[in-house]
């Protein structure tokens, strides 16, 4: 089960694409983060989404924002994914140990080795204030994000 509006987020340190540490706590103080689960690079939801997300991106990084994307893929295949995509921002593998990071947020899918679509909002106090879990077909509604975000 995924944790809810009004938990505290669970920390991580995982990689980005370009092998770089990446952990929630780094933004707790500065800014509201967007943590976008998605379960694999180049597949056709998943690259729609995150392009979305990269045509909209100063809605969701900016001053107040951080956008953070988690795929249970390699650091490798997620710097050439953000290349040929051209997405400027952090991608970050949760690849090893595999989904502890989606374990903990209640997103991972055992059978399929995946994460699932969910999204957390998380103040930056790091209490998660909005969710979302879809099913690996269904794409999420960005206008969502951005209402969500609006409330903070």
């Amino acid at each position: 089960m995924a944790i809810a509006a009004g938990d505290k987020a669970p920390d991580f340190a995982l990689k980005n694409q370009h092998g770089e540490t990446v952990r929630l706590s780094d933004f707790r103080g500065e800014k509201n983060v967007v943590l976008l689960f998605y379960p694999f690079a180049f597949t056709g939801v998943c690259t729609g989404e995150l392009c979305a997300l990269r045509d909209n991106l100063p809605t969701f990084a900016n001053d107040e924002v951080q956008l953070l994307a988690v795929s249970n893929d390699a650091p490798f295949s997620l710097r050439v994914f953000a290349e040929q995509e051209g997405l400027d921002y952090p991608l970050l593998s949760d690849f090893w140990p595999h989904g502890e990071t989606s374990r903990a947020y209640g997103v991972f899918d055992e059978e399929k080795g995946c994460a699932l679509r969910g999204t957390f909002i998380i103040d930056k106090e790091g209490v998660v204030r909005w969710t979302i879990v879809n099913g690996l077909p269904d794409a999420r509604d960005l206008n969502e994000y951005t209402k969500a975000l609006a409330a903070l």
